[in-house]
């Protein structure tokens, strides 16, 4: 595939298709037919979230394919160093970015988990303490986004999806879709879906870290508050920068 289509290779590689890395259907196929697929790596590193410049938490993340799922894993750590406010999260979804499983788990003893049932979408929680979980159905696809709390990697994964699904490269720049795109999303922890518009408004040149880079912006708006993502396009698109200024807030990867 020529270079000029790359732009939307990297991004299709990560969400929609694996079968590029899957052996030919041959003599070796058979052989390695009861191996597992080897699991690659995505994109991995940390954010740094940031409230009035100060930093107010960590979070660790790994994504991954394997067997044609994706794995996104995300740890959350709180800058005072307190494991009781540390979590955990596990976003489990097949090659075409459908849900199969989410998990979060707080080190004080709460957990949650989210899987499709049927032609939607039910939540089971555990609260601290309690032995007896509640459910919360949701009638939502599995195609259905997760942007759970304090998970930005979960924003990455949506700008992908955004990125795959409504634009196609045109030289070196992105061509999407006129005006926003909507996604239906959950957000386990407070128990509600919501509805997301994301729209890429193009390059700009940023100051991270003290250094200016051209990255590409999407804007997020949820609940009318607008969310500003940069990604590098010429790094697979990862997600580099977050600002919402409603909340003084900013997450820069570190």
């Amino acid at each position: 595939m020529k270079c000029e289509t790359h732009t939307r290779c990297a991004v299709i590689l990560i969400l929609v298709s694996v079968l590029a890395s899957l052996p030919p259907a041959n003599a070796a196929e058979k052989k390695d037919k009861a191996k597992p697929t080897p699991s690659q790596i995505v994109d991995s590193g940390s954010f740094g979230d940031f409230v009035k410049g100060q930093r107010v938490a960590t979070e660790t993340f790994k994504i991954e394919q394997q067997n044609g799922a994706s794995i996104i894993r995300s740890q959350l750590k709180a800058a005072s160093g307190s494991e009781a406010d540390s979590q955990k999260s596990e976003l489990d979804m097949t090659a075409k970015g459908e849900l199969l499983r989410y998990e979060w788990n707080q080190a004080s003893g709460a957990s949650l988990s989210v899987i499709p049932s049927n032609d939607f979408l039910m939540e089971r929680m555990t609260a601290s303490g309690s032995g007896k979980p509640a459910e919360q159905p949701f009638l939502m696809p599995s195609t259905t986004a997760v942007l759970d709390n304090n998970f930005f990697v979960h924003r990455e994964i949506l700008a992908w999806r955004y990125l795959a699904a409504d634009c196609t490269p045109q030289g070196s720049n992105l061509k999407c879709q006129n005006g926003p795109t909507p996604f239906g999303a959950i957000v386990p922890q407070d128990h509600i879906s919501i509805s997301v518009r994301m729209e890429l408004v193009g390059k700009e040149k940023v100051t991270v870290r003290g250094t200016e880079r051209e990255l590409l912006r999407l804007n997020l708006t949820v609940d009318d508050v607008q969310w500003a993502l940069w990604v590098d396009d010429q790094d697979h698109f990862k997600l580099i920068r977050v600002a919402i200024p409603a909340d003084n807030t900013e997450v820069i990867r570190d």
